[in-house]
């Protein structure tokens, strides 16, 4: 495997560089490509290979394919909110981006994918935990792209052989213990990078919105995956596709809830202070208990998530702040 050649589409992220990290100590060939509208280049590694350029450019992507065995897709745009506003941008980079991806692999023969999916896709849960027979039915714009690309990559499997595996994070935390991956996530729209920044003094206080779920202490349950986790899978999915193995759709989360008190108090626990809260109203279309049933991901790839203490994520988060 070593010899391989993988080409990872937004491979500057936070999520990306995470698993651009992962193949470089597994002695792969790697290429990152990435327009650098959210990556860092704090994030780009020497032993990589890095080409500046967007997905929409078809030119750019034909060239980057030539000798590649795999591509690893994390270029999509990821703010719900933004989504929402903006379904013109989301339309255009996610689907019309996977669309690109697609046909310039038809066009050199390229045959696997690992696709950054997301739970965005299921909507509002209908049973806890979510495993992957629940039905889709996305409430924003950004899951439905994710949702519409992982149908694309059916089709795509059925008409010309080209095999995926469609990775559905819940929620990405942490960062690598060891310190490899350096640049912080620009405008977060997440629980822990938001923490960061009030620790940091960068926003006045942490909103935390909703106390009155029915949930043990009132605030919403979440599935806290941590990267390097979610960097090893994707790497375990890419081996399974390289050896043969069929397309595949999984879940990837720890199989637990833990409320937005607790991570806070991780936090505060870590730092040594409290941290300035609001407590604010729900927020529309906010579930209030969502994590993930993945254990097909433990019988298909063998995969084992390692960092399942709230205390050990929140605190590889907030050490690289």
């Amino acid at each position: 495997m070593e010899n391989k050649k993988i080409l990872v589409l937004g491979g500057a992220g936070y999520i990306g560089a995470h698993v651009v990290s992962e193949l470089l100590k597994k002695q792969y060939k790697v290429l990152v490509y990435d327009n650098m509208s959210t990556g860092q280049k704090e994030n780009l590694f020497d032993k990589a290979e890095f080409i500046n350029a967007d997905i929409l450019d078809v030119s750019a992507l034909e060239k980057a394919m030539d000798g590649v065995d795999a591509v690893i897709f994390f270029a999509g745009k990821k703010a719900v909110g933004e989504s929402m506003l903006n379904p013109e941008l989301y339309a255009r980079n996610n689907l019309v981006g996977a669309v690109n991806v697609l046909n310039t692999m038809c066009a050199k023969g390229i045959k696997n994918i690992i696709f950054s999916s997301s739970a965005a896709v299921y909507g509002i849960p209908q049973y806890v935990p979510v495993d992957e027979k629940h039905p889709l039915n996305p409430i924003n714009f950004y899951g439905f792209t994710k949702l519409e690309t992982e149908r694309l990559l059916e089709w795509y499997d059925k008409l010309k052989g080209i095999k995926y595996a469609a990775l559905r994070y819940f929620n990405a935390a942490g960062y690598d213990p060891d310190g490899r991956v350096k640049g912080r996530e620009q405008n977060p729209q997440n629980l822990l990078p938001i923490i960061a920044e009030v620790a940091d003094g960068k926003r006045k206080c942490l909103q935390v919105f909703g106390t009155d779920y029915d949930t043990p202490d009132g605030t919403c349950l979440r599935d806290y995956i941590h990267v390097n986790d979610l960097a090893t899978a994707h790497v375990l999915a890419l081996e399974a596709l390289l050896d043969g193995h069929d397309s595949m759709t999984l879940n990837l989360g720890t199989g637990k809830g833990v409320s937005v008190k607790e991570i806070v108090a991780a936090a505060e626990k870590f730092l040594g202070r409290k941290l300035p809260v609001e407590y604010a109203p729900r927020r529309p279309g906010d579930p209030a208990i969502l994590y993930a049933k993945a254990d097909r991901a433990k019988q298909v790839l063998g995969w084992q998530p390692k960092f399942v203490n709230v205390d050990e994520v929140v605190s590889s988060f907030l050490k690289k702040h």
